[in-house]
């Protein structure tokens, strides 16, 4: 039988117009954003590829949950619908609801975190790692050496290097480390798995030491997704039942729901223990809402319980989801770009230091690259190297990490593939004329998590 093109398990049912810029109009539009992608205005992005964090499609199926959430102040019976949600599809028995990820990052590391303790974890992302500092801790990376090389093609970079482990455990005592930070499909690494074998062995490893594992979940689909395909002995499992899998070697979990969960708003803290979800919970009524809300709506929670379910229903869904995203890759691989290989879950990571090798690391070539994509064609992308890395706190100079990427991030069932020829020939040519990108300078640096808010200016 010869090969036959796949479509989208969808269609479109409601359409939102977007209008291409002029050149001119974006030069303007970066230049009154301090060359900070962040700071564009939607208005003026034809293809936003910025993050796929809460800018998913919603069904149908979600939007009619919409309509019937209970908006009850406490005990809301979408509440409850969420609940049994999360424990069916995630097998947790304690659920503590927030408005997003970062909160429930912030009451993790509250409960958990003491002054002086080490936080593992497969590679850094930006508010986890915030909020380990802020609660006391220190990060400590103990991701396979691969993950920092954009060429290895290793299937699993996600992995915890188990030596790593062992020699922070063996040099600060497994009392001085509370938890170990263990994140689904790395976002840092390029949207990276790591393996069951490998999450099983770390859960034994940390358990024989009184050392909990608490995931990131935000994306256990699309590394549920990648078990399948590269590791044996699963490639006949649903993705729900690895999913299971995934989540029974850990003692709690994160997730931002605007990631795989489809939603627009909205996170959880799972925890399998009720005397730490006990905890959890007394923050939560300070920071964040009553225990059977947490700040979310009671229609966000009806979307959320329906999203989760969705997301597993039929392995369709992320088949296609990271389907797509490869299509993007492998066009860029194609077209000569170099990106972080394998290509990875939620978006493409181009590799700038390859790509801009006459600008010094100090001049930030992955936001330069960002910014000239944009004036380019209108595809908005991220930074995702010195910048998001911030300072060193007792030198005060740039922590200079070895990955220097732009990320493309693709939301889930909003582009066509159409969308992703336009992203990749665009991309193309602005590296085939690279050598013309200059670098840039900051005019404003916040303190803490500078990416988001930072403004630059073209070093003359």
């Amino acid at each position: 039988m010869s090969h036959r093109s796949w479509a989208e398990p969808w269609k479109i049912k409601v359409v939102e117009p977007i209008r291409m810029t002029s050149r001119e109009e974006r030069i303007a539009a970066i230049e009154e954003a301090g060359y900070n992608s962040f700071l564009l205005k939607s208005d003026d992005v034809y293809i936003d590829l910025l993050t796929d964090s809460g800018t998913s499609a919603m069904s149908d199926f979600q939007w009619a949950g919409m309509m019937i959430g209970d908006e009850a102040y406490a005990g809301s019976k979408s509440f409850y619908n969420l609940v049994n949600a999360v424990h069916d599809v995630y097998g947790y028995e304690e659920l503590v609801p927030t408005h997003q990820g970062r909160g429930a990052e912030h009451i993790l590391s509250q409960i958990l975190i003491k002054d002086g303790d080490y936080v593992p974890g497969n590679m850094y992302f930006t508010t986890t790692r915030f909020h380990q500092e802020h609660a006391g801790g220190k990060f400590v990376d103990v991701i396979i050496d691969e993950a920092h090389d954009t060429a290895s093609l290793h299937p699993f970079k996600g992995n915890i290097d188990l030596d790593k482990l062992q020699s922070l455990i063996d040099e600060v005592g497994a009392e001085k480390i509370p938890y170990i930070s263990v994140e689904t499909n790395v976002n840092m690494a390029g949207g990276q798995p790591l393996s069951m074998a490998n999450l099983k062995a770390t859960y034994e490893l940390c358990h024989q030491h009184g050392i909990l594992v608490m995931l990131d979940a935000t994306r256990a689909v699309e590394n549920a997704w990648f078990i399948k395909q590269r590791e044996a002995g699963y490639e006949d499992k649903s993705i729900a039942a690895i999913m299971r899998e995934i989540c029974s070697y850990s003692d709690g979990a994160t997730v931002s729901s605007k990631k795989d969960n489809l939603v627009n708003i909205g996170g959880f803290l799972a925890l399998r223990d009720p005397e730490l979800a006990k905890q959890a919970r007394a923050l939560l009524v300070a920071f964040e809402g009553l225990h059977t809300y947490g700040g979310m709506s009671g229609r966000d929670m009806e979307a959320l319980a329906r999203g989760i379910r969705e997301m597993v229903g039929t392995d369709d869904h992320v088949r296609a989801r990271v389907g797509q995203v490869e299509y993007l890759g492998d066009k860029l691989i194609k077209g000569g770009v170099p990106i972080i290989r394998p290509v990875g879950g939620h978006g493409v990571f181009l590799d700038a230091k390859a790509i801009m090798p006459h600008l010094p690391h100090d001049q930030f070539p992955a936001q330069a690259l960002t910014a000239a994509i944009y004036v380019e064609s209108g595809v908005r992308g991220m930074e995702r190297g010195i910048v998001s890395a911030g300072r060193n706190k007792a030198t005060g100079d740039h922590n200079y990490p070895k990955l220097e990427l732009v990320r493309l991030t693709v939301p889930r069932r909003v582009y066509t593939q159409a969308h992703m020829d336009v992203t990749a020939e665009s991309v193309i040519d602005v590296v085939e004329n690279a050598e013309a990108v200059g670098g840039l300078r900051f005019t404003y640096e916040p303190e803490s998590l500078r990416f988001f808010q930072a403004r630059f200016e073209p070093v003359s």
